[in-house]
């Protein structure tokens, strides 16, 4: 092979996935942050400036954070990706609006520096960095996490997965949901606006569909198979679908390119899998939502999946 080839080739295996060149990484995360807008005014709209505080404490010491780690890992820094911004608002979506500050210090501080620097940093973290944030906190700190203990400004919501669990579907179907009129994370709850951001970010290919899709179906499937064994105590697809954090977690988490298979079978396997364990969380667990959970299951059955390679013509 000629010098000239074997140098491309080398600069081709040493090159960073696409998703990680600078350039790329920070139009894809202001893209991100774009979809995201409709479910922030949503969540201000409906939690007040609590939703605020929580929102710019996230944001800002996600970023600080991951400052900070860099420097003391002797690298440039690389902040205006924009991919600290990101994971610290969607962590601030899990939240409750009225959570105590110091939970949303101590978030996005573990989310960042346990969740993502100590792996290396943008695309070597093998779970998503922001449901590790979440996920610690909540076995931690359980009641300052669970929105139906902190949020004082909810008297008249309801959360629909604790009236499913508890009262049955006939006391949980009437609720309105598109709107973010439940008792949810501060963002998670915002599902109109949250499917309108995330159908954007599908369309124009910044995320994968196959991830996406395969999640919803997952969710959706499982519920339907559940709502025809039992009418009577089972929800309907549909609210499941409408509930805690799937429409966060289908467009939003776990179609994160770092933590995600590389080809369409995979990925949709992957988003099923994802979608499976949160409806087996929902009937046969002790967590309501299930969603930030599923996900991090889905993560480490990741490279698994992505290890199904189609095996060329002609062979057995």
């Amino acid at each position: 092979m000629p010098a000239a080839a074997q140098s491309s080739v080398l600069l081709a295996m040493s090159a960073p996935p696409y998703w990680h060149c600078g350039r790329t990484v920070r139009r894809q995360s202001l893209m991100t942050l774009a979809a995201l807008l409709p479910a922030v005014i949503g969540a201000v709209w409906t939690w007040g400036l609590p939703a605020v505080r929580v929102m710019s404490l996230c944001v800002a010491v996600a970023v600080l954070t991951e400052a900070a780690c860099q420097k003391l890992m002797g690298r440039e820094l690389a902040i205006d990706d924009y991919t600290a911004v990101c994971s610290g608002l969607l962590l601030s979506f899990m939240l409750p609006a009225d959570a105590p500050w110091w939970i949303a210090v101590m978030a996005p501080l573990i989310a960042i520096s346990l969740g993502k620097m100590a792996f290396g940093g943008l695309g070597a973290n093998p779970v998503n960095t922001s449901v590790v944030g979440w996920a610690v906190l909540f076995v931690s700190f359980p009641l300052f996490m669970e929105p139906n203990a902190v949020q004082l400004n909810a008297a008249s919501m309801v959360d629909p997965l604790v009236r499913l669990k508890f009262f049955g579907w006939a006391d949980a179907g009437s609720i309105p949901l598109l709107l973010g009129q439940q008792i949810s994370g501060l963002g998670a709850g915002q599902v109109g606006a949250l499917f309108l951001g995330g159908s954007l970010l599908a369309a124009r290919g910044i995320i994968r569909w196959q991830i996406a899709l395969g999640f919803f179906a997952g969710v959706a499937g499982l519920a339907a198979l559940f709502c025809m064994s039992s009418p009577a105590t089972d929800a309907s697809p549909l609210f499941h679908l409408c509930t805690g954090s799937v429409m966060l977690g289908g467009f939003f988490l776990i179609p994160d390119p770092a933590n995600a298979p590389s080809r369409p079978l995979p990925m949709f396997l992957y988003g099923l899998l994802g979608g499976a364990l949160v409806m087996t969380i929902r009937k046969y667990g002790i967590y309501l939502d299930g969603v930030p959970f599923a996900i991090l299951l889905a993560n480490l059955v990741a490279p698994l999946l992505d290890s199904i390679r189609p095996k060329p013509f002609g062979v057995r």
